[in-house]
């Protein structure tokens, strides 16, 4: 496959999965943000996708997302955060990125706050909910939110914006539950935070249920991209 091949499959990928959402949206009368998760994809590859209009972006590894970061800084890019937060990554993620998707304790919300640059603006949190309870997932149980939601809120270089979830892999029943118990607690924590208006819900493989069952935000990677080098 030529690089000219190469470019028109991402182009034309890209362009399938955002009418594909932009006519989900439509359907369930909400707006309905696409996220590109490009990980293990290269600058370049961002940048074409850019070209067509794609203005957020998703990484899951520090150093390589801060590297994308300081290639793309040219472009008009808003940066999202969405793997594991370790106390030791919480510095280059509160000085580079946008969003951060995975805070699930006090003490990452602190380092975020106090790490993140005077000059920039807050920090876009949202925290992570384990809503399948799997003991290998990270995130928290939806009857700690609030704890949380109020530590995040309370700091002033963070603006708490929402909920995540990375369900198991279920049936669609199940998985139709799960996402309608995060639309809940969701539309409870948004009654009680002006800034909260995003629920970050839905992959590749279940975009559609969670458009349906409320998502604001879909975190779309190989559909776009292709399988990861």
């Amino acid at each position: 496959m030529t690089d000219l091949e190469s470019s028109n499959n991402l182009v034309q990928r890209y362009q399938a999965v955002h009418s594909e959402v932009d006519t989900l949206a439509k359907q369930h009368q909400q707006a309905v943000t696409l996220l590109a998760v490009s990980k293990k994809h290269s600058a370049q590859a961002i940048a074409e996708i850019h070209q067509q209009g794609q203005h957020c972006f998703a990484e899951n590894y520090v150093q390589e997302g801060v590297d994308k970061v300081s290639a793309l800084e040219h472009l008009d890019i808003e940066w999202h955060f969405i793997g594991p937060i370790q106390s030791n990554k919480t510095r280059p993620v509160a000085e580079h990125f946008d969003w951060v998707h995975t805070v699930d304790r006090d003490k990452i919300a602190q380092r975020l706050n106090d790490q993140r640059p005077d000059e920039r603006s807050p920090l876009n949190v949202l925290i992570q909910v384990n809503i399948s309870a799997q003991e290998s997932k990270s995130g928290i149980a939806i009857d700690d939110i609030a704890a949380l939601a109020k530590h995040i809120a309370a700091q002033p270089k963070l603006t708490l914006r929402g909920l995540m979830c990375i369900p198991a892999p279920l049936d669609e029943a199940q998985l139709k539950t799960e996402f309608n118990a995060m639309h809940d607690a969701f539309n409870q924590l948004k009654a009680q935070y002006e800034t909260v208006d995003t629920l970050s819900m839905g992959m590749s493989g279940d975009c559609a249920l969670a458009i349906e069952c409320g998502s604001t935000m879909v975190r779309i990677g190989t559909a776009i991209f292709g399988q990861r080098n």
